[in-house]
């Protein structure tokens, strides 16, 4: 009998596991637990000094990656490859990342009405031997946000998780004017890219 393939996805995102769900693949969770072993924290995403968001956001996927497979060589676990990924946001040359709390969430939402930024994320694909990454790239405009718009999507909850303080597929949908880029890519994970990564380590699609 033949079995499946399978990869392992180092993220907890449940956004990743449905578009992953959504094109076929098959995978397992791999969590990450800071420290283990004593050896391996999880991985510092503070931006370097002077450091490029493009670089920034691929750099962070690749330490996911690696670190997936470290973790899969401690606890013994089948071989597989790890699938990893980080998405950010840039407006005026700054790294966006999740809201520290409801106001950061808010100052963020009013940076970003009425302007256009970019969402960046970058993929890796590691499975010890070979370690292989991409990086998408899309422009999102949002339409002009009144106080009441930014106060009433706080209190759902649902900008605190995300880059950019906002997640396309949920209620911020309504403030989108135009996308110029992967939909995916924006969610967190671009199949396009994810699908031609995964072709390069044998995974049929």
């Amino acid at each position: 009998m033949t079995i499946a393939p399978r990869i392992y996805l180092a993220s907890k995102s449940p956004r990743r596991r449905d578009l992953l769900r959504q094109i076929g693949v098959n995978f397992d969770v791999l969590t990450f637990r800071s420290g283990e072993r004593g050896e391996d924290p999880d991985v510092d995403e503070t931006p370097l000094p002077g450091e490029a968001v493009e670089r920034y956001v691929e750099r962070l996927a690749l330490a996911k990656a690696q670190a997936g497979v470290r973790r899969v060589r401690w606890r013994k676990l089948l071989p597989q490859p790890v699938l990893s990924a980080d998405t950010t946001l840039e407006l005026d040359g700054e790294i966006i990342g999740k809201p520290r709390d409801s106001a950061d969430a808010h100052a963020i939402l009013a940076r970003l009405s009425g302007r256009s930024h970019r969402v960046l994320t970058a993929l890796a694909v590691s499975d010890g031997e070979r370690t292989r990454s991409r990086l998408s790239t899309s422009e999102v405009r949002f339409r002009t946000l009144s106080e009441h718009d930014i106060r009433r999507y706080i209190a759902t909850g649902e900008p605190m998780d995300k880059a950019g303080a906002y997640g396309i597929q949920g209620h911020a949908a309504i403030f989108i004017e135009e996308i110029r880029g992967s939909y995916s890519g924006i969610m967190g994970l671009p199949l396009f890219d994810t699908a031609a990564l995964l072709d390069v380590f044998g995974y049929p699609l």
